[in-house]
């Protein structure tokens, strides 16, 4: 929200928004640390001094504040990611390592809650996971156009398709860590493909020795 926005907010709607950025960042916190397995609604309520039915008031379930906290998460690991010094390349592997990173993190139980919640779309009440696929598509494909502005990646380059194919390289490995309980590091073998093949698809779409 920007500035233009609050400056036309009450004090009501302001203290209310103040709340649940609290209540965000205390969620993020504490489910970085433990996992949200491990996370309590007393224990992130009384991190920012709220009663247990404030939380309630914003978020209808434990798994909701870590569903809207995501979308920040994945914000702010998409512009960290344009930001990062380097090549085209390690602008990319970057991105995609966070992005792993954050889902095992946060817990495979989150994810596997997430998944449940996101593929059964009788399952879907508040819209925070319809557009969380169209999103990371976005963000990829996002990737994508800057190194072609950039001249990073030649004019030619099928942005579209790429960010389809990449997006769906990480759901794909994201289904199957799920799948296997967690038996390996989704961050690992995220590193693994981007150090084996992730090369041989962007390579053809380079200007310059850039590897």
């Amino acid at each position: 929200m920007d500035k233009k926005t609050e400056n036309k907010m009450t004090n009501r709607q302001l203290a209310a928004l103040e709340t649940k950025r609290k209540l965000l960042e205390a969620a993020k916190r504490i489910v970085c640390e433990k996992g949200l397995i491990n996370t309590s609604v007393e224990e992130i309520t009384k991190s920012c001094g709220v009663s247990n039915g404030t939380f309630y008031t914003y978020f209808k379930r434990k798994e909701d504040i870590v569903f809207a906290l995501s979308y920040e998460m994945y914000k702010e690991i998409y512009e960290k990611a344009q930001a990062y010094e380097g090549t085209f390349m390690e602008r990319l592997v970057f991105y995609m390592v966070n992005f792993s990173g954050y889902i095992e993190k946060s817990s495979l139980k989150l994810c596997q809650e997430w998944v449940r919640n996101t593929v059964d779309p009788d399952l879907l009440e508040d819209g925070y996971e319809k557009s969380k696929l169209s999103m990371d598509i976005d963000s990829m494909k996002g990737m994508l156009e800057r190194g072609i502005e950039r001249n990073e990646l030649k004019k030619d380059t099928p942005a579209d398709l790429l960010a389809h194919t990449l997006t769906d390289v990480l759901y794909g490995e994201m289904l199957c860590w799920d799948m296997s309980g967690g038996a390996y590091s989704f961050t690992e073998r995220t590193k693994e493909f981007c150090d084996i093949f992730l090369p041989l698809i962007i390579r053809p779409y380079l200007n310059g020795k850039e590897e």
